[in-house]
């Protein structure tokens, strides 16, 4: 007979397991990556690290996994109607490398600026960052295709083998005796790009052909989301980037920040693991016009966010400072208040990426990333007050994202009004239910 544990793990989609894992290893792998290098550098090399990742997970997550999202959709409809994937992956890698060759043209260009102002002149880390940018592209590229086609054991596998890779190319370099800055840094190219290479067997097996995909369908929409993310990483992001620009020579308080917001965000792991099956329960609620189910969706994940507020802010406020000199070898210069204020932020956070994705559901991009605007404005009028550097970046943190929330709740608002009435509800689901499917159609 099989224990309840059993039960549960059989009727779980197939790979979800698997996802999660590797989710759990490249998680784990961000904290033990900056924990060993926060031990091997120098403060100053350390914070050059510091910067470089928290680029890397800011400009590249938000122009590149927009491509992930948008692959998974088409790929996952034209499967759902028989039709192969290998042709929307030879037009979204020539795609990505065009976004690719823009990004590393600007690197180019600008590395002596970029050198002077980010990593004290080291122009070896715009090299590396280039090489993470390579890294980000090529995995989520990939992983929009596999996710697309319901591959989610290859999936999962390749979160698992790019963390894996990661803690072991750290934990080496430390064993070694490694102490540059550079090869800290080339552990976020090098890991990726191999997880992908060792992931592509059954990606190309998992390809057939099929009717071509048009350009339009691939750009729909992305334009703005690639904007809308990068703005949201902005907000969750800014408070390292505004001190060293504010503050170059404080080493110190550059890659105590970085330590604190990693600590603090703790919770976007585990709600990471929601946001999947979120925009798909919104989107059929609001296809079979059923607002009840709709809002109290909403109303779920909403008290979930804040329960993983409580749950990770606590611990992080009261043992914060601490755990950051412990884990990360960070100097003691920030406290209790600034940790209340990271977590506070993050929680709001959470929250306007909820309601985004309801956004989302409604084709309201272009409010979605008004609302993102508006929240980066505050986050730089708020770190421009006069006051202490660490301060102000927090607090702006947490004023950037809480007014993106009530600019999107009052966006959703206007989106999807209070009727109730079922005839409504029918004929607005009947006006979203085409725009869902349109792409579907056009191929």
């Amino acid at each position: 007979m099989r224990n309840p544990l059993t039960k549960v793990a059989a009727a779980l989609p197939p790979g979800t397991l698997a996802v999660a894992g590797g989710t759990v290893v490249l998680g784990a792998a961000s904290y033990i990556h900056l924990g060993v290098a926060g031990h091997s550098l120098s403060v100053d090399d350390m914070a050059n690290v510091s910067l470089l990742w928290t680029i890397v997970m800011s400009v590249g997550i938000g122009v590149f996994f927009p491509i992930e999202q948008e692959l998974t959709r088409i790929v996952a409809a034209r499967a759902a109607l028989g039709h192969g994937a290998a042709p929307v992956l030879r037009r979204a890698t020539l795609l990505t490398g065009g976004i690719l060759a823009a990004v590393l043209l600007v690197l180019g260009v600008g590395s002596h600026r970029i050198a002077d102002t980010m990593f004290h002149g080291d122009r070896s880390l715009v090299l590396a960052l280039g090489g993470a940018f390579f890294g980000m592209a090529v995995c989520y590229l990939t992983r929009g295709v596999l996710a697309g086609l319901g591959r989610f054991g290859a999936y999962g596998t390749q979160l698992g083998l790019d963390g894996g890779l990661r803690i072991g190319l750290a934990v080496g370099a430390a064993i070694g005796g490694v102490h540059s800055g550079l090869a800290f840094s080339l552990i976020l190219a090098v890991a990726p790009v191999v997880a992908t290479l060792l992931t592509l067997p059954p990606l190309f097996r998992a390809l057939r052909p099929g009717p071509r995909v048009l350009w339009s369908e691939l750009f729909s929409g992305l334009g703005l989301l690639i904007c809308s993310t990068l703005l949201s990483q902005v907000v969750v992001n800014a408070a390292v980037v505004s001190t060293k620009l504010l503050a170059p020579s404080e080493s110190a308080l550059i890659a105590a920040l970085l330590n604190a917001l990693v600590l603090a965000r703790v919770p976007l792991f585990v709600f990471g693991s929601l946001q999947a099956s979120l925009l798909s329960g919104l989107s059929s609620a609001i296809a079979v016009g059923d607002r009840a189910a709709f809002t109290g969706m909403l109303r779920r994940i909403g008290l979930v966010v804040g329960g993983l507020g409580v749950l990770g802010g606590i611990p992080a406020v009261a043992l914060g400072p601490w755990l950051i000199q412990v884990l990360f070898g960070a100097k003691p210069v920030l406290g209790c208040l600034d940790f209340f204020w990271m977590s506070a932020g993050t929680v709001a956070y959470m929250f306007a990426m909820v309601l985004g994705q309801a956004l989302m559901v409604f084709k309201r991009h272009n409010l979605q990333l008004l609302c993102w605007a508006v929240g980066t404005a505050v986050l730089a009028g708020v770190t421009f007050l006069p006051g202490d550097v660490a301060t102000r970046v927090v607090v702006a943190y947490t004023a950037g994202a809480v007014v993106a929330v009530l600019g999107m709740l009052a966006a959703l608002r206007r989106s999807f009004p209070g009727s109730t009435a079922n005839r409504a509800g029918t004929a607005r689901a009947e006006q979203v239910a085409p725009t869902m499917t349109a792409g579907v159609g056009s191929e």
